[in-house]
């Protein structure tokens, strides 16, 4: 299908029958337990307990805590409408973004996990992949924005209804069925666009309905495909799988009165279903980048001769370091007459990143730019000071307990974290579900399904269900760990307060983060209020979590016990599958991948080496980090003058020495046309510094005449390195011969032996 396929928007097309009446009920637009096998078949498959079993058998066998009084005083010194407002004032800077919480599977059957759920770290590519990528995004300098982006001048951001958008009567339907009355700015501003063939930047707040703003075009072109032809022609990609599967719920309820295919690859399920999904040619396939490229490099009649439609949900996270290699593998596979759209809340500003997906002149939505968080979000902060760190589990419980009761998502640093708080909502009677990279898929959709339904009352989470994830309802977000940066900060705080409705969010700030924490309110444009818990509630829970730590650990030991009982299984079970099936296992042709597990683990070293360093993955650096840099040059430099003189030349030496080397490196890129990489501001001082102070060495005198200009253009070339090697070898001889002479004259200096051996070579006749 062409990208600048054009359609007649007054053409009928009577393909769907039976619509929903007016006035019937609305439908939910995320259906998450159709995807994997119930949790209680799997732990039967595995003769495994949940940990709901294992939290209520403890609850009979000691017998049920005691949980503090909801009748005493209110945790919270100040809420909402006593609480003192403090506008947080710090320096703004652009922050690293710091990676999402990797998810490592154990234990699913019938599948190989490739991807990355939640911020997987991916891999790098293989060399000759880099120089396709290389020849296809040749770029020879810097891209001008307003060169690369096409004016968006004429897109509207208003729109009355959805007839006014030009959408088939099938679409209309499924809108009214969903309970979608008016577009929202990015649908109105975005679908027109997209209809036209328009590669599309699209940015809006959370909650405002993006997914939607790129699913109806998609839907309404692939109206008007040959359908006679069966192909693979929208591809939809994002960086987690809860994630993934909310966009095919998305889409297959959009298109239930048409005949359009939606398949949804992601990793945790069974990769042999979803190969025969894959062999039937889907419309739209909806996937996590590690997944679909272990298909199209493994299963056959798989390919992407036929895209059209290329969408990157969350585009921001996907350019990244964990991701960035896998979506080049992608884009070099995809035809190159194609429509790419990204979307995201956070979306990047770096041009080249958005060159190297090879974009043809595409439009830049940003709906309401000036509003980075909802205005109905009400943020507060719970500072933890030093001497209550060790009670920050307590603050929390107490604060679940009284305050925040009902829908609340709470986000944990890390996965062991996320499954102990779990554990100890668990033991203290509150209903909590966790959802992490721990977690097997069936478990981790459970997890959501649960939640949608208000089954429970917590979710428990690490950054996996930060990005994308829209449940209706979520009251309050409460950040147990302090983000990162900004864009961490947004997308947490976006899960509540939704399309118009009210929501809290509540950060947990101990002194470290403080500065952190008020770069990123400046940044995001929040102005937080202070919410004091009380102490005595703190006590109270604090002492409840002390009684509970043997029942905690009781549980934490059962689970080990379990997962090395299940991994020996896994192990005898493969043993006997190859002694009674070897000829047919070594008749399979071998799968490739694009990474292995050794390269995917040297990956995240460096990404995480990368951000304690502060060093950005592309060749731009923020104004705040060169100024970081010439801090640190600067103490560099005041270091080494009171190193003693031998040691500070020998430094110098050796920095000369690398910097040939990058020299020389440099004209290697030059021949053979590769984009150099982005130099330091420090770096390039340092030179320049060193150059005019070689000048002003070289030239004591005032000159005149074309030999003072000829003289002035030598001494600023800075000498080289054989020139330096030279110099210092006549320092360290002239030292060593005055330190001779100064022995010579010393007449309390050992002197030479008669016999010691002198050589003959120089009286030897001619």
């Amino acid at each position: 299908m062409d990208p600048s396929f054009r359609f007649d928007p007054d053409s009928s097309d009577d393909e769907a029958a039976g619509a929903p009446p007016r006035g019937g009920p609305v439908q939910s637009p995320w259906e998450f337990s159709s995807y994997a096998e119930s949790v209680a078949a799997e732990h039967a498959r595995r003769r495994t307990t949940s940990i709901d079993e294992k939290i209520s058998l403890l609850r009979q066998e000691r017998g049920n805590p005691v949980v503090p009084d909801d009748s005493g005083s209110d945790v919270s010194g100040s809420g909402e409408d006593d609480s003192d407002d403090e506008e947080i004032e710090g320096e703004s800077g652009d922050e690293e973004d710091e990676l999402e919480e990797s998810e490592d599977e154990g234990g699913v059957e019938g599948g190989t996990d490739d991807e990355k759920g939640g911020g997987e770290l991916g891999e790098e590519d293989d060399a000759h992949e880099e120089e396709d990528t290389v020849d296809q995004n040749d770029t020879s300098g810097p891209v001008d924005p307003s060169n690369f982006f096409s004016s968006s001048d004429r897109a509207s951001f208003h729109a009355n209804s959805f007839l006014e958008l030009n959408l088939s009567r099938p679409l209309v339907r499924a809108c009214e069925a969903l309970g979608y009355q008016k577009p929202t700015p990015i649908q109105a501003a975005c679908i027109p666009l997209a209809l036209t063939g328009r590669d599309i930047c699209g940015s809006a707040i959370t909650g405002s309905g993006k997914t939607a703003a790129f699913s109806l075009p998609v839907l309404e072109r692939l109206l008007f495909r040959p359908k006679r032809v069966p192909a693979i022609r929208v591809l939809i990609l994002t960086p987690t799988r809860e994630l993934a599967a909310q966009i095919h719920s998305m889409v297959e309820k959009l298109a239930q009165f048409t005949d359009i295919r939606c398949c949804l690859i992601v990793g945790g399920l069974s990769t042999k279903i979803q190969e025969v999904a894959l062999r039937s040619m889907p419309d739209i396939v909806v996937a996590t980048p590690g997944r679909i490229i272990d298909h199209l490099r493994n299963s056959l009649s798989v390919g992407l001769e036929d895209l059209a439609v290329v969408i990157l949900d969350e585009a921001d996270r996907l350019l990244e370091l964990g991701f960035s290699a896998e979506i080049q593998e992608l884009i070099r596979m995809c035809p190159k007459r194609r429509q790419t759209m990204l979307f995201s809340a956070t979306m990047t500003e770096e041009i080249d990143e958005l060159v190297k997906l090879s974009l043809n002149k595409p439009v830049r939505l940003e709906a309401d730019p000036s509003l980075k968080r909802p205005a109905t979000l009400t943020e507060e902060v719970v500072r933890i000071r030093r001497a209550r760190e060790s009670n920050q589990e307590a603050v929390l419980l107490a604060l679940c307990l009284k305050t925040f009761k009902r829908s609340v998502i709470i986000f944990s640093g890390t996965k062991q974290s996320a499954h102990r708080l779990k554990i100890i909502f668990g033991l203290s009677g509150m209903k909590a579900a966790e959802l992490h990279g721990n977690l097997t898929q069936a478990q981790r959709l459970e997890a959501l399904e649960l939640f949608k339904k208000k089954e429970v009352d917590f979710l428990i989470a690490t950054d996996v269900a930060a990005r994308g994830i829209d449940i209706v309802g979520v009251q309050t977000v409460i950040n147990f760990a302090c983000p990162r940066d900004v864009k961490t900060y947004l997308h947490r705080v976006g899960r509540t307060a939704r399309a118009g409705r009210e929501g809290y969010a509540v950060t947990f700030v101990t002194d470290d983060d403080r500065c952190l924490l008020k770069a990123i309110a400046k940044k995001a444009g929040s102005q937080l209020k202070s919410r004091i818990v009380a102490e005595k509630p703190v006590a109270e829970c604090a002492r409840l979590i002390e009684q509970l730590e043997g029942q905690i650990s009781i549980i934490i030991r059962e689970e080990r016990v379990e997962r090395e009982a299940r991994k020996a299984e896994m192990e005898i079970a493969k043993a006997e599958n190859m002694i009674a099936h070897k000829d047919e296992i070594y008749s399979r042709p071998k799968r490739t991948w694009f990474a292995t597990e050794r390269e995917k683990k040297l990956l995240a070293a460096a990404a995480k080496e990368s951000l304690d360093h502060g060093k950005s993955t592309s060749g731009v650096i923020s104004a705040k980090k060169a100024e970081d840099l010439r801090l640190k040059e600067k103490r560099r430099r005041e270091h080494e003058k009171n190193l003693p003189r031998k040691k500070r030349r020998r430094l110098e030496a050796q920095r000369e020495m690398l910097e040939d080397e990058d020299d020389e490196k440099t004209k290697e890129n030059d021949r053979g046309k590769q984009p150099m990489k982005g130099q330091s501001l420090v770096d390039a001082a340092y030179r320049k510094a060193k150059s005019l102070k070689a000048a002003s060495k070289r030239a004591p005198g005032a000159r005149k005449g074309k030999k003072e200009k000829n003289e002035r253009q030598h001494s600023e070339k800075a000498p080289n390195r054989h020139e330096e090697m030279r110099d210092l070898f006549q320092n360290d001889m002239s030292e060593w011969k005055q330190g001779r002479s100064s022995k010579k004259n010393n007449k309390f200096a050992p002197k030479k032996s008669r016999n010691s051996f002198k050589s003959k070579a120089r009286y030897k006749r001619k």
